[in-house]
Order: C-alpha cells, then structure tokens, then sequence
C-alpha cells in the first residue's frame, strides 16, 4: 500500500514522458503551481509575467547578434548558454534551463521565439535608431531572472528611411505577401481587429489535410498571431497587413488567437 502511495504521489508531479504537468488545484494559479524550480517573486518584466529568479551561478545566459540580410531586415542569432528551447512544452511547467524566448524592439514585443535563428523584416522597424532585445522564459511563461533582473541580451540596430541609401531598408513586403498568398494557399481566411473586436465574428474554417491555408491578419494595435497546435506564430504590426501561409498536415480543431489581446480570430477544423 505504501509503494501505491509513493507511486501514484510521483506520477502527479510530472506528466508523460516526465514532462511537467498543467494541473493544480482549484484556486491556484499556474505560475504558482509550478513553482518549484528557483523563486518565484512579486514583480514581473513588465507586462505580466512573473520573474522566476534563479542563482547567479549556472543560471541561463544569451547573447543576441544582429546582421543585415542580403534581401531584407536582419537575421537575428541567439547564443544561449545553460539553456534550451522548448517548443513542444510551452504551457506546461516550468524546467530548469528550458523554455523559449521574447523579442523587443525598443521595449515593445515583437514575437516569440523558439529557436537560436530569427529573421527581422525590415518594414518592421521604424526609421532610426533602436534596441532590439531578447530575454528567456521558462515553459509557464515565466522570466528567468537573476538578482530581480530578467535574463536578456541586447543588440542595437539602425534602420533608414525607404528608399535611401548606405542604410539597410527595404519596401515593405505586405503587398508582396499579399500578392503571393493566392497561388501558394488552398484557402485564404481575412481577418480584421480593430478596438478589440474581430472582422469578421470568429468562425470554423474547414481544410481538408495536407491543404495550405493563407491567413491574411490586420491588427490597429501591434500584436502576435499563435495558431494553437501548430505552434506557429506571426508578428502583427500595428495597422499593417500579415499573413502567415500554414499547411493543415494535422487533423484537428485548432484556434487561431492573438497573443496580447487575448482574441480568438478562426478555429481550423481539419479532417
């Protein structure tokens, strides 16, 4: 009967495969449910994550190294030391080392990344001068932090006015994307947020799997596109059309939000 207990007690704190799992009691929060690795504090990055801080000694660290692409913005490299990326466990509980991270441009978030690589379109950033920053989260969205500072890195960029030279800019590629997004998908879903609400109301759009599905996103505030299950996700700037071109190779009801406000655009229904 002990053995039973000791058993069934291990199985409740991490999920298959050892993953942490995403279950706590009623009452209580996720962040505070998985609070075992490090201490979870007060204050939080400021925009509402909570800083999860760790000792100074083996705790993670990143660089980040921004280079100007042959075509268009920049590729972004993060090097990453006592630390991995953990796409397929976003959500769950927070483990020591892992997670993803957050890019900023100039304080404001940009996307989430789940790699080392990132390309940075140029019609992203305004004319000038700015500070792109990249900090780490663990997989409950927690930030890792360090003496109540989060764990980021820096990297300082100058973008110049379209059409000028000896500056790295380039035409805004919306038209572009737009233009290409008819030959390259099966269905195209049009979506439009403005003052908090969607145009068109929220619907099911049904693929058939293995159809390519455009979904063509107009934001009034800058934000970030996530179509759930796929772990794919889009930088919606500010009054400027996205589209993000997906292949429907999973079978599933899958939402379709925005990050920071928190709406619901489409449900992918594929059969």
């Amino acid at each position: 009967m002990l053995a039973l207990v000791l058993l069934l007690a291990g199985g409740a704190a991490t999920g298959c495969g050892g993953r942490a799992t995403t279950h706590h009691k009623p009452g209580t929060s996720h962040e505070q449910a998985t609070g075992g690795v490090g201490t979870l504090l007060t204050a939080d990055d400021g925009a509402g994550h909570r800083l999860r801080e760790v000792p100074a000694e083996g705790a993670p660290e990143v660089e980040l190294t921004a280079r100007p692409d042959s075509e268009d913005g920049w590729n972004l490299q993060l090097a990453v030391k006592n630390y991995r990326f953990t796409p397929d466990s976003t959500g769950g509980g927070a483990l020591p080392g892992a997670g993803h991270a957050h890019l900023l441009l100039d304080g404001n978030k940009l996307a989430r990344l789940y790699g080392p690589w990132f390309h940075l379109p140029a019609a992203q950033v305004p004319e000038g001068a700015h500070t792109l920053t990249v900090r780490l989260y663990a997989d409950d969205h927690t930030a890792w932090a360090v003496a109540g500072k989060p764990i980021e890195g820096s990297a300082q960029l100058t973008a110049a006015a379209p059409g000028q030279t000896g500056g790295h800019s380039h035409t805004p590629p919306t038209s572009q994307a737009t233009s290409q997004a008819a030959p390259e998908a099966d269905r195209t879903v049009t979506v439009t947020v403005r003052d908090g609400k969607v145009s068109p109301a929220p619907a099911r759009t049904e693929l058939r799997r293995g159809e390519r599905v455009a979904l063509r996103v107009t934001s009034d505030r800058a934000d970030t596109l996530h179509v759930h299950g796929y772990d794919k996700e889009l930088s919606l700037p500010a009054g400027q059309e996205a589209t993000l071109i997906l292949t429907a190779d999973r079978t599933g009801l899958f939402e379709v939000e925005t990050h920071e406000s928190g709406l619901v655009l489409t449900q992918l229904l594929v059969r």
